[in-house]
């Protein structure tokens, strides 16, 4: 048995940042081709942070590890597209609420699904077994990154 070097094979995070670029990029796409032409995966940072209810942008931007003028950019462009309305916040008349349009939730319904359908594609080659295990072993290494030292 040889040693193998640390930086011989990829690292989990590359394999785990290209599976996910992969992933998405190809949700995207056949996205475009059921007519949510313009959203881009940049749009993801939005879309899947934000809560049924409506998000404040200080909101989005912590869980998408943002910047809050980086988030309010990406806001401003999904609410140009017509997929997000920004709102005063009922709450705080200083924040920024900002709510799925009928458009947002078809193009988040759709974007579901379709990322449901490539995981099912992705068992159809490797077998549910597998990707069961690999799910189990992904998110065993998120709760040992989560808790570090128990």
């Amino acid at each position: 048995m040889t040693d193998m070097h640390p930086l011989d094979g990829e690292r989990i995070a590359q394999l785990c940042r290209a599976i996910y670029d992969n992933l998405r990029e190809q949700i995207y796409a056949a996205a475009a081709q059921e007519g949510f032409v313009d959203l881009r995966p940049s749009h993801s940072n939005v879309l899947r942070h934000l809560d049924p209810a409506g998000s404040r942008i200080v909101d989005l931007a912590v869980r998408a590890d943002m910047t809050k003028q980086s988030m309010a950019y990406l806001t401003d462009a999904l609410a140009k597209l017509d997929y997000v309305e920004i709102r005063p916040d009922p709450t705080d008349g200083r924040a920024k609420l900002v709510v799925l349009t009928p458009r947002g939730h078809d193009a988040v319904a759709t974007l579901t699904r379709l990322s449901l359908e490539a995981e099912a594609r992705i068992a159809t080659r490797l077998g549910k077994a597998k990707l069961d295990a690999v799910r189990d072993g992904l998110a065993e290494i998120r709760g040992v990154l989560e808790k570090p030292g128990q």
